[in-house]
C-alpha cells in the first residue's frame, strides 16, 4: 500500500470508493507524513499493548499503530469507510474495525474481549465537535487503560493542559485533572489535513491516574460544583455557584467560608482541593 498520507493516494482511494467528506462528522484526513508515526510512538503502543483507535478515517494512524502494537481495534462510526479500511489495512493481520459510535459502545466489554493479557491505550485523531464528550467518556468510564493520546483543536488542547488555578483553565481542565495528568506533546498545522480546517491542532496525552488526586465524598456533586463554578466565569464564584446550583447566596457564602475559599474568588483561581472542599461541604 502506498503512503496513506499522500494526497494522490488519498484522492485515488476515495474516488474509487465513491467517498465524499462529511462536514457533520468533522472529517479531515492527515496528509502530513510525519504526524502519525510520531503520534503512534508517543501513544505508548508497543509490544504487549493493545490500542483502541477512535475514528480511523482511511487508516493513516491505524497503519502506524499496527506496526507497533500487538493489536489495534479501530472504532469507526461512518460505515462508508468500512470498504476503504478493508483495502488500506489489508496488509495487517492485527487489526479489527468495529462500526460503532464511540459514545455508545461498551468499552469495558470490548477491552475484555479483544485485549486479554495486554496493557491498553487509546489513540485518536478526534473530530473537533466531539472532543470533550469523547475524552470525558473515556475518563468517566474508568477503563483499564494506561493513557489516552489524542489530536484535538489546539485551543482545546491548551485548555485541557492548562494548570488548574490559572487563567487559561476551565471546567474541562479541572475534570480531566481529576482522572489524569495531561501533557501537551506537539502542535500540528492546519495544512497537515485534507480538507484543511480553519485552525491548528495539537496532540496531547492523558496519563491515567490510579486514584484521583483529591478525596471527594460524592463525585456527581463535585462535577456539578465544577460545572456551576465555570458557568459564568466572569462573575465571582459566590454568584456563579448561587446561580448554577440554585442556592441562596448566603448559603453559598457560608459553604465557601467553611471551605477556606475567598468570597470574591473566581472559578479559574481555584485548585482541585478547593473544588473538592466546596463539594464536600455542600449539603444535600
Amino acid at each position: 500500500m502506498k503512503k496513506l498520507s499522500d494526497i494522490g493516494t488519498i484522492k485515488d482511494i476515495l474516488s474509487r470508493h465513491g467517498f465524499t467528506f462529511s462536514k457533520s462528522l468533522g472529517q479531515n484526513f492527515l496528509i502530513n507524513p510525519s504526524v502519525c508515526p510520531r503520534m503512534a510512538e508517543l501513544s505508548g503502543a508497543g509490544e504487549g499493548v493493545g490500542v483502541i483507535e477512535v475514528g480511523p478515517g482511511i487508516g493513516v494512524l491505524t497503519t502506524e499503530l499496527c506496526s507497533l502494537a500487538d493489536k489495534v481495534v479501530a472504532v469507526e462510526l461512518d460505515k462508508r469507510l468500512l470498504p476503504v479500511l478493508e483495502e488500506t489495512l489489508s496488509e495487517h493481520d492485527n487489526v479489527k474495525v468495529v462500526n460503532d459510535d464511540i459514545l455508545k459502545i461498551d468499552l469495558h466489554k470490548l477491552i475484555a474481549e479483544e485485549f486479554q493479557g495486554m496493557g491498553v491505550v487509546v489513540c485518536a485523531n478526534l473530530p473537533y465537535y466531539i472532543t470533550s464528550p469523547v475524552i470525558m467518556k473515556l475518563l468517566e468510564d474508568r477503563l483499564p487503560i494506561c493513557a489516552i493520546t489524542v489530536m484535538v483543536q489546539k485551543e482545546a488542547a491548551q485548555r485541557i493542559c492548562a494548570e488548574v488555578g490559572s487563567r487559561a483553565s476551565g471546567a474541562v481542565t479541572v475534570s480531566v485533572n481529576y482522572y489524569a495528568e495531561p501533557e501537551m506533546l506537539f502542535s500540528v498545522s492546519a495544512g497537515s489535513f485534507m480538507p484543511a480546517p480553519k485552525v491548528d491542532s495539537a496532540v496531547l496525552r492523558l496519563n491515567i491516574l490510579k486514584e484521583p488526586p483529591v478525596k471527594v465524598d460524592d463525585e456527581k456533586k463535585f462535577f456539578k460544583v465544577v460545572k456551576a463554578a465555570f458557568s459564568q466565569r466572569r462573575k465571582t464564584l459566590s454568584n456563579s455557584l448561587a446561580s448554577g446550583l440554585s442556592l441562596p447566596k448566603a448559603e453559598v457564602n457560608a459553604i465557601l467560608d467553611n471551605s477556606s475559599v475567598p468570597l470574591n474568588a473566581r472559578a479559574e483561581q481555584l485548585k482541585l482541593e478547593d473544588f473538592a472542599n466546596i463539594a464536600n461541604n455542600l449539603g444535600d
